[in-house]
């Protein structure tokens, strides 16, 4: 897949394998909306190519993707990944109708719970092969031509979105929505009987809003979204892959093969507009605010990072004999800070 798409941004740009180099991040995505096993693949494409000479890389951009062009690139999308699952024995073609074949060790407890997330099926109790029970609290629509996509036998291509190089808050809208987690937990709530009622990101054409499992279908569902071990869900290719000759020169780091042997891409520090603290990260990613004690309001110090799980249990009893197990860490130091600087022990 991502081949294709590279030959056709090279294409575009008047390149080819040998003189111009591509970039993209993949983030595979195994969910859809209603907690389903819908496995995707969400792109971040460079919009161009870099030319690659052996001096500073420069970069060729191309004009937006018009229909026609998507929807011929979607068709050989299609072909060669129906060429490549036929190669591999797990496509069989029969009479113009395509099916999956699986050998004899396939239909274990894992493969029942995921063939029945794929379906929309329930997959264990009283109703297992039923479909699942869902809400339509919106009155049905008809499908609506979205600018930006193409279908072909089942596959869609959507390429509607684009960023420029100077906005750096949109990247960032679109890199957390398409590295987003499975489950949203403001869209999750419990009814009356017990049962988890999840509502969907956008109602389908239908009308359903939402769908309603039972406690142990709702695990099954989870179970079937985990990925297999040692299956890395973000993927690098071209300039941006971590062995790219490319990458020290056109990541903000510049750090990669061959960092110091270009002219101005010597090894250096990760400017402070890019690097984060783990206390950033930690609060950027799940909103929690370590850095400010639940106490005064001020900010929190790092003064040390206890790994060693005896320190830790001692620790923690001892905090535990003065009744202080609600109290801010902080408040473990045996001086007092300064006003407006508390200090935190990890």
């Amino acid at each position: 897949m991502r081949n294709t798409i590279s030959a056709h941004v090279l294409r575009k740009a008047r390149l080819t394998r040998a003189t111009g180099a591509t970039g993209a991040v993949t983030l595979i995505q195994r969910f859809g909306s209603a907690l389903n096993l819908n496995i995707h693949f969400h792109m971040l494409v460079l919009d161009g190519a870099y030319l690659s000479d052996p001096g500073e890389p420069v970069f060729r951009r191309i004009a937006q993707p018009r229909a026609a062009e998507l929807q011929a690139l979607v068709e050989r999308l299609a072909e060669r990944i129906g060429r490549s699952l036929e190669r591999q024995g797990l496509l069989v073609r029969d009479t113009g109708n395509d099916f999956l074949e699986f050998g004899p060790e396939a239909g274990g407890a894992m493969d029942d719970l995921i063939g029945h997330s794929i379906t929309y099926r329930v997959a264990v109790g009283p109703r297992a092969g039923q479909s699942v029970f869902a809400l339509q609290t919106v009155p049905a629509r008809e499908a609506e031509p979205r600018p930006g996509v193409a279908q072909y036998a089942g596959f869609s291509l959507h390429a509607g979105i684009g960023v420029e190089a100077d906005q750096r808050a949109k990247l960032e809208r679109l890199a957390r929505y398409v590295s987003r987690p499975p489950v949203a937990v403001e869209r999750l709530a419990l009814t009356a009987q017990g049962q988890a009622r999840y509502r969907l990101k956008t109602p389908y054409r239908d009308g359903t809003t939402h769908i309603v499992l039972e406690p142990l279908d709702f695990m099954a569902r989870l179970a079937a979204l985990v990925p297999p071990p040692r299956a890395h869900l973000t993927r690098y290719h071209g300039v941006f892959a971590p062995h790219a000759a490319l990458r020290a020169a056109v990541t903000p780091a510049g750090r990669g093969p061959g960092a110091g042997s270009r002219a101005g891409t010597a090894e250096r520090q990760t400017p402070r507009h890019v690097a984060m603290t783990w206390a950033r990260r930690l609060k950027r990613v799940f909103a929690i605010d370590i850095e400010c004690c639940a106490r005064c309001g001020g900010r929190l110090r790092v003064i040390a990072s206890i790994e060693d799980p005896e320190v830790i249990a001692r620790i923690l009893a001892h905090r535990r004999e003065r009744g202080a197990e609600d109290s801010p860490v902080g408040s473990l130091g045996p001086r007092a800070p300064p006003p407006g600087m508390s200090e935190m022990l990890f």
